[in-house]
């Protein structure tokens, strides 16, 4: 195999890492679970006083659902999506929260980027199209997000179909 062949070695012309929005970090996390605890804590003996002692037991029930809930989040946060554009091909990598991956390997050339608007949001799905398959990208972009995705997208594809561009050596 040549140099020329080899498209490992070729430079990228759009790549971008996609992942999951996430509002509260860890010591937000923290801060709220705590302050969830003191104040479950709190109103659960001031019940416990009254002499309504299940409550109590009810309180201490839904921090352990709020903490089980956020940590589904966080465990969700851990996907993410590659996706690089060279001159001779179009890679999208997607790696779900508990490590599957999905790898798709398509011509720029014939790539086709769908998209599925709503008037009043804007940009709901992104697709490639290629070949009879239909890849969904940018998932967990917000809409205005996926917009700006989808135009630097279509500017690489743009870019791949003229072709790599060679400079004489002096």
């Amino acid at each position: 195999m040549t140099a020329d062949n080899d498209t490992a070695t070729e430079p990228a012309i759009f790549s971008a890492v996609i992942t999951p929005h996430r509002s509260l970090g860890r010591t937000g996390f923290t801060v709220l679970m705590a302050a969830l605890a003191v104040v479950s804590f709190g109103s659960g003996i001031f019940f416990l006083m009254l002499g309504a002692w299940p409550v109590f037991g009810f309180l201490g029930l839904d921090v352990l659902i709020v903490y089980l809930a956020f940590r589904a989040n966080f465990r969700a946060a851990r996907a993410y999506e590659i996706v690089t554009v060279t001159s001779s091909e179009l890679t999208v990598r997607q790696v779900s929260h508990r490590g599957r991956v999905r790898e798709w390997t398509l011509n720029p050339l014939w790539v086709r980027l769908d998209r599925i608007v709503h008037e009043e949001f804007g940009i709901q799905r992104l697709f490639l199209i290629s070949g009879g398959r239909r890849v969904p990208i940018a998932a967990s972009l917000a809409p205005h997000e996926k917009a700006s995705f989808a135009r630097a997208l279509s500017r690489a594809l743009g870019e791949a179909r003229r072709g790599p561009t060679r400079t004489a050596l002096e």
